[in-house]
């Protein structure tokens, strides 16, 4: 279906990667002020909120989901929404945003290697040679990340549980794409995630009295923009484009967030991570080449 203004998906597009590369430097100035839970919570409980006004508004494209379903929501809810941000919030703790944006790009290659084994899709050489790629360039990262007592290491492996979480969320939902609108799947997973986050309530009261009023707004942002709009940008220009060329489009967000990272935060990555990190794009390439 071709948009009234063409250049429309291409504008979602830049909105998209442009906000999930902040998402990375945001959580990286918040980490002093905010919790892993108590951030995740924030966000989930923001974004949760600004996703209900629009699937109100909405409310005709929802439908009363099929009991079968109920085990994907809550399950795409726990992990890509609850278990993935918690441990991508404690990860960038102790990287800097560039390496963790570049570890969760790893997550097509996982997507290949999952819908080979539960969708049936071919497990193709290609596949074997990109992974073998990512797993060198997570080798890298790690080394050129462990000069602090492991710590380093501990948030590379954060990461990667996060870009597992992601990976494994994206096989579930795609069955339910086909029959419910995106809003609802985003909406209803949103909202079990902040749900699953509600024990740390408490540290998000006490961090939220802590914190400047800045690091508050920087919460807010959170959900609004990188979890609310840019969720849903995504999903208009993915009515407009092939899945595989808009999945290709995301390897841009690593180069964005290192941009973003100096701008904001003055930081970059080591060195290796550099070398790390293109090895494992370049794995994820190469895993998803035809």
């Amino acid at each position: 279906m071709t948009p009234a203004r063409p250049w429309l998906p291409v504008l979602a597009v830049v909105v998209t990667l442009v906000l999930w590369a902040s998402a990375f430097v945001a959580i990286r100035h918040l980490a002093d002020d905010f919790r892993p839970g108590a951030l995740a919570l924030g966000r989930l409980g923001t974004g949760a909120l600004c996703l209900g006004a629009v699937a109100l508004r909405r409310r005709r494209q929802l439908v009363r989901p099929q009991r079968i379903d109920w085990w994907r929501f809550v399950t795409i809810g726990l992990l890509w929404y609850a278990l993935y941000m918690v441990a991508l919030n404690a990860g960038e703790r102790r990287i800097d945003a560039g390496t963790s944006a570049m570890l969760i790009q790893l997550s097509p290659i996982l997507i290949a290697v999952l819908a080979a084994l539960f969708l049936g899709e071919r497990f193709t050489r290609w596949i074997v040679l990109g992974l073998v790629l990512a797993f060198a360039g997570v080798v890298v990262i790690s080394l050129g990340s462990g000069g602090s007592g492991g710590h380093d290491v501990l948030g590379v492996l954060l990461c990667l549980v996060s870009a597992v979480a992601y990976a494994v969320s994206l096989i579930l939902q795609k069955p339910l794409m086909g029959r419910y609108a995106s809003i609802q799947v985003t909406w209803m997973a949103c909202t079990i995630g902040a749900i699953a986050c509600l024990p740390f309530a408490g540290q998000l009261v006490s961090d939220v009295r802590a914190a400047p009023l800045s690091a508050t707004l920087w919460v807010i942002y959170l959900g609004v923009f990188p979890t609310a709009i840019a969720f849903t940008t995504y999903g208009f220009a993915l009515t407009h484009m092939s899945a595989s060329s808009l999945g290709i489009t995301t390897y841009l967000v690593p180069v964005i967030t290192v941009l973003l990272a100096w701008a904001w935060l003055g930081e970059t990555p080591p060195a290796m991570a550099y070398v790390g990190g293109a090895l494992a794009l370049l794995g994820v390439a190469v895993a998803r080449r035809r």
